[in-house]
């Protein structure tokens, strides 16, 4: 069997750019990977891009012959939840500080099982069907333990999210895949606490020692997450 292509799915107000240190890590070594945009973070004239216009680019970046991982972040965790049934030869989840949601649940709702409110909910601004982060929150809640340039950049290219993508409930079937949850014990944007509700949804629980972009502050640590050998 072929070595599996990554496909990384990335959270609210992200895109593909946000992988940038992690896929560096992935070519030194070899790995394949493929990093769409979705919809709900590129649509700043449309409201309406929602969970199902997410999960249609992820399905369509990962149709392909050889096995795939689907990694998904923060709010990616909705959406390669909700892409996985589709996916003929997916082989393994790989959640990172994400939400998860029930069947009928929407990522909205799984937010509301946390019992306190994160930096990340503090710097949420709406704005006409979209929500926007203030900068300095956005820098405070995501990249805290990143280097102040890697901070800077990251913060410059945030972009809106719209409220659909938020609301939009899951459909989907569950999956018998292996499921592996990379929890992040610093996060200041998904409360460590919520995340550890999530993990119990998941075959694996791994920690790491990271704020909510373990991406950008600890690449090669969470390359290892994703691509070791199911425990």
């Amino acid at each position: 069997m072929s070595p599996p292509t990554v496909i990384l799915v990335h959270g609210a107000w992200h895109g593909a750019w946000c992988w940038r240190d992690l896929v560096a890590v992935f070519d030194r070594d070899g790995v394949a990977w493929r990093a769409p945009d979705l919809p709900s973070s590129h649509s700043p004239e449309d409201p309406t891009a929602d969970l199902a216009r997410d999960r249609d680019a992820v399905v369509a970046a990962a149709q392909l012959d050889e096995p795939v991982i689907l990694v998904g972040h923060s709010y990616g965790g909705v959406v390669i939840t909700e892409a996985a049934p589709a996916l003929s030869t997916l082989t393994r989840l790989v959640y990172v500080a994400a939400l998860i949601p029930e069947s009928g649940q929407s990522a909205t709702d799984v937010s509301r099982e946390s019992a306190r409110r994160t930096l990340l909910d503090e710097s949420m601004r709406v704005v006409d069907g979209h929500l926007t982060l203030e900068p300095i929150g956005a820098r405070n809640a995501l990249y805290h333990d990143c280097t102040p340039d890697i901070q800077s950049w990251a913060v410059s290219r945030l972009s809106t999210q719209t409220i659909a993508s938020f609301r939009s409930r899951r459909v989907a079937e569950s999956v018998t895949v292996h499921s592996r949850y990379v929890l992040c014990r610093d996060d200041e944007a998904v409360d460590p606490a919520l995340q550890g509700k999530m993990a119990h949804r998941t075959d694996e629980i791994v920690e790491i020692n990271s704020g909510h972009s373990p991406f950008l502050s600890h690449p090669a640590q969470l390359a290892d997450l994703i691509l070791r050998d199911p425990s």
